[in-house]
């Protein structure tokens, strides 16, 4: 009778803790934007009935990845913009302080996103400012192969300047380096710009890439991630560019990491291919069949082929660690249409498909996706648009690659200073409705352990009759979480919301079980739109 009591009384208490009292929302009309709901009173979890027209099974039980966060690239063009908004008196410094907290504060009950990954090019890139020697290395000395002219301190000031500045904020940031081209000298173009790399600097060009790592961490900036090249099937003779074969790339990255374990760096990963989703069953399989003990695994860029291609990578090293760093926003795009694609095909579609990191390009751009590197044909057209745009009267917005970015950092950030970031674990739709909508799900563990879990959705509602008559309509769905089931409609748009349980609890119902096999379902294109 004791023990009936007893198993009672926890069932009680895990259904009392099953609440939902955190919402965050992002709507297709604009009417909120990343903005927090006041709940007068939780949504709570209690015994299941019948399934609503949607039905989200949450199994903590399936793990995947660890993620280690959102961002873009910090590249000079914004880090300029982000210094002057600081430092020129004309500007509000305000505006700036502004942008950082929004963007990469990490404080659970802070109203900001918790960007959490920053990624660096080193040396120049399409997005180097103008004013400046825009198309450098860090030793553009020819021939210099022990690098005795090697210079952290080409790079702009500034980049460490506001670099720091966001670490200031999140002391969690992890750093990821990449450049856009190894010095000129060392390609076939004589030049940082287009041209292949040049085999006989196979053996030298990791003591650049290992001094690079090193001048970092003596700015007092941590690495976490160096990758070998910048999309190294581009050549393109107007902007930083470099074409590198995979077997040279293997052996590149395998000098590497031989050279930051022997120089106390074996954190540091080192991270191959960058580039399009298309090759992604060659190229980067290639670096792994033939030096796979260097890298930690490959990254992905959104400009040619489909998200659904990480799979080719993923199946055939599906140890191997899978990175989105880089896609990039257009003027002149439809916002709900940005919003649709981006939760689809990467804050869901990437994360889902094993990519332990969503990176957008550039941080901050102007009004007119400037300044770029003179010359450059890159960001063509419309021009690039950033996460957020700084004018030149200092002030500023963020667009829709932030906002709905931020709705998927905000569920995976530490509840605790010092905790774990977030962990991707299963989840399945079902129910008449399951099409319309997009859903991932985590849990971020606890510090200390004892207390009870974080456990948070992400959920694109895209049910808005695009095809035909717009309609954009609300569904509702069932929650099923350890065979309890809470309610909630979700409007049209991105809906992020978390509750807590205890680390371990009672089983899922058996019906609720799926195999960790289970594949993702179908992330192609909204049927309605």
């Amino acid at each position: 009778m004791l023990l009936r009591v007893v198993s009672l009384l926890a069932l009680l208490h895990l259904v009392f803790c099953q609440q939902i009292w955190d919402v965050w929302q992002l709507t297709w009309d604009r009417s909120r934007l990343f903005s927090r709901i006041s709940m007068a009173s939780p949504i709570n979890f209690g015994n299941p009935g019948s399934i609503a027209s949607a039905d989200i099974v949450v199994n903590d039980g399936q793990l995947f990845q660890d993620i280690d966060g959102f961002g873009a690239s910090l590249s000079d063009s914004s880090a300029l913009l982000l210094n002057n908004l600081k430092v020129r008196p004309s500007k509000n410094s305000g505006n700036y302080w502004s942008i950082i907290n929004y963007m990469f504060s990490i404080n659970y009950d802070s109203d900001a996103a918790g960007l959490s990954y920053v990624r660096v090019p080193i040396g120049a890139s399409d997005f180097s400012a103008s004013g400046m020697s825009v198309l450098y290395s860090l030793d553009d000395t020819a021939g210099d192969t022990s690098f005795n002219n090697f210079n952290i301190n080409r790079i702009p000031s500034y980049v460490f300047s506001v670099l720091k500045d966001i670490m200031s904020v999140n002391n969690r940031v992890k750093i990821h380096l990449v450049p856009w081209s190894p010095p000129g000298w060392m390609k076939d173009s004589g030049t940082m710009n287009g041209g292949n790399f040049l085999s006989q600097y196979t053996s030298s060009y990791p003591r650049y890439l290992l001094k690079a790592v090193q001048g970092f961490q003596n700015q007092g900036i941590p690495v976490y991630a160096i990758s070998i090249q910048n999309e190294p099937q581009n050549s393109n003779p107007t902007y930083p560019t470099c074409k590198m074969t995979a077997t040279i790339e293997g052996q590149i990255g395998a000098g590497l990491r031989s050279l930051l374990n022997s120089n106390g760096l074996s954190a540091v990963k080192v991270v191959g291919y960058e580039h399009n989703w298309d090759n992604a069953g060659s190229y980067p399989v290639q670096l792994m069949q033939s030096n796979g003990s260097a890298f930690a695994g490959a990254a992905f860029h959104c400009y040619g082929g489909s998200v659904s291609n990480q799979d080719a990578f993923h199946n055939a090293y599906p140890n191997k660690e899978v990175y989105f760093t880089e896609c990039s926003g257009t003027f002149g795009s439809d916002w709900w249409s940005d919003i649709k694609w981006y939760m689809d095909n990467l804050w869901i579609g990437s994360i889902e498909r094993f990519s332990r990191i969503g990176l957008m390009w550039n941080l901050v751009l102007d009004g007119n996706g400037n300044p770029k590197t003179p010359g450059t044909n890159s960001c063509g057209g419309p021009g690039c648009r950033a996460l957020a745009t700084v004018n030149s009267d200092g002030s500023f917005s963020y667009n829709q690659e932030f906002y709905s970015m931020a709705q998927a950092s905000k569920a995976i950030i530490p509840k605790d200073p010092g905790g774990p970031f977030g962990q991707r674990i299963g989840v399945s739709v079902g129910g008449s409705l399951n099409w319309a909508l997009r859903v991932s799900a985590f849990v971020t563990r606890r510090n200390p352990s004892t207390e009870y879990n974080k456990y948070a959705i992400v959920v694109l509602n895209w049910y808005d009759n695009a095809s035909s008559s717009w309609n954009p309509t609300p569904v509702t769905a069932t929650i099923e979480f350890r065979g309890q089931q809470a309610t909630y409609t979700f409007p049209v748009g991105v809906t992020t919301l978390w509750w807590f349980a205890p680390a371990s609890g009672f089983a899922a119902d058996s019906k609720f079980n799926f195999n960790s096999t289970t594949t993702p379902f179908n992330s192609t294109t909204n049927p309605t739109s």
